[in-house]
């Protein structure tokens, strides 16, 4: 990939740590990478193989420099989940090594979660080596979303490695204005080295396709599910909305197509069978970026089920943005960050049951001249706020102030583009 003509990153060295997923699978690393590369800097990635793609060791793409370790196998068990930090930790460290010797990186990128990784820059940083933290998500409050926990021992060393993190790191990369005043109050980060660089699509990347009605099934509606299926992401509610949805209120009509792998895949599609809804709810695991945008193109009502807690009420869901970009009206519960990244475009439901999720899918079904009003506005408000294109420029001013490229400016203020305010994660 060749440099944008303004590279004002040109000779920079950059490592990026991501170890939750794959790139370029991971789309918002992915588009760091790819718009740190196009600002002239040299980008390496270091993270894990996917279990059926994404298996290459080495490779580079878009310019990008990857290299991948194989990956451990989730489990509920907090322990294992000890044991995989550990792991990856280890993978990552001799990785970072062998790259550093051939040609030493200037900055470590790294990616939560894990908060672990401000072990790895404290040694690089005796090279002078500079440290950007990319706080993804809030670990303590998905550590007690995740399994129903109340504060614990666990709780209490999250956040105490999340403290050391912020400690150690030159400048944060805050994904909405809840992490950025998280960085600032929980973490004692200077207000001029946090910067919100939102995870908007790019809307280069994404391609809108005619309805396809084969996703239907037969079905007069589509009604899409979109991400990863972890314990915190309530797809098990969404089932039982569904459940409700054909037996309570009678429709028939309708076929739910569910997009995305993760750990609790399996577990759900065996739930699915026990609610006796398997034949209206489609399963698809991964699927291609053109599946992905083939299938969003065909759907009617989009939903994101994520219950209200203190990590999803801070939470930027990725989804949320993605359903915007096709148009699409959205269905979701009544969460902070789903009121500011939405807008016009979503139902947000407030009471936190099956029943009220089920009517107000139906309602939307019911009523298309809404539903194309809604899509209309989300896709609007995506393109003038919250496309990815919006995110570049507070990348960049992250980067030159880390590098000492310019001066940390002022602090950021909440009107200031992309960041604008509002929280989520």
């Amino acid at each position: 990939m060749a440099p944008d003509s303004t590279t004002p990153l040109q000779g920079q060295r950059i490592l990026i740590i991501v170890q939750n997923l794959p790139v370029p699978f991971d789309r918002r690393v992915w588009l760091e990478a790819t718009t740190l590369r196009r600002l002239g800097a040299e980008v390496t990635v270091i993270c894990p193989k996917g279990r059926r793609q994404h298996r290459e060791s080495r490779l580079e793409l878009e310019g990008v420099r990857i290299r991948r370790y194989r990956a451990f196998q989730a489990s509920r068990s907090p322990v294992l989940f000890a044991l995989e930090f550990l792991y990856c930790w280890l993978r990552t460290f001799w990785i970072s090594l062998g790259l550093f010797a051939r040609r030493r990186f200037q900055v470590i990128h790294a990616c939560n979660p894990p908060e672990t990784y401000f072990l790895l820059a404290r040694f690089y940083k005796l090279f002078g080596v500079r440290f950007v933290f990319d706080h993804h998500d809030l670990s303590p409050e998905m550590y007690l979303a995740k399994y129903d926990r109340r504060p614990d021992r666990l709780y209490r060393m999250l956040l105490f490695l999340e403290r050391c993190t912020f400690r150690a790191a030159d400048g944060v990369i805050a994904t909405n204005e809840s992490h950025r005043r998280i960085a600032r109050e929980r973490g004692g980060v200077a207000p001029e080295r946090v910067f919100v660089v939102r995870s908007g699509p790019d809307l280069d990347r994404l391609r809108e396709y005619p309805p396809d009605a084969g996703y239907r099934e037969g079905q007069d509606h589509l009604v899409c599910y979109l991400g990863e299926m972890c314990a915190q992401d309530g797809v098990d509610m969404l089932l039982r909305a569904v459940r409700c949805f054909i037996e309570d209120l009678g429709r028939r009509d309708t076929q739910f197509i569910l997009v995305g792998g993760g750990p609790e895949q399996p577990a759900l599609v065996e739930y699915a069978r026990e609610l006796g809804i398997q034949d209206r709810v489609r399963f698809t695991g991964r699927v291609s970026d053109d599946d992905l945008c083939r299938i969003l193109s065909s759907a009617d009502v989009c939903v994101d089920p994520d219950p209200p807690n203190d990590w999803s009420d801070k939470s930027t869901m990725n989804k949320i943005m993605e359903y915007m970009f096709f148009r699409k009206p959205i269905v979701a519960f009544d969460l902070a960050e789903n009121r500011f990244s939405a807008g016009e475009a979503a139902v947000l439901v407030r009471e936190h049951s099956a029943e009220a999720l089920a009517a107000a899918v139906t309602a939307l079904l019911d009523d298309e001249p809404r539903r194309r009003r809604m899509g209309a506005a989300g896709r609007l408000r995506l393109e003038r706020e919250l496309a990815w294109q919006h995110s570049v420029p507070h990348l960049r001013r992250a980067y030159e102030t880390v590098c000492d490229l310019v001066p940390a400016g002022p602090p950021h203020r909440p009107g200031d583009g992309a960041g604008s305010s509002g929280s989520g994660g």
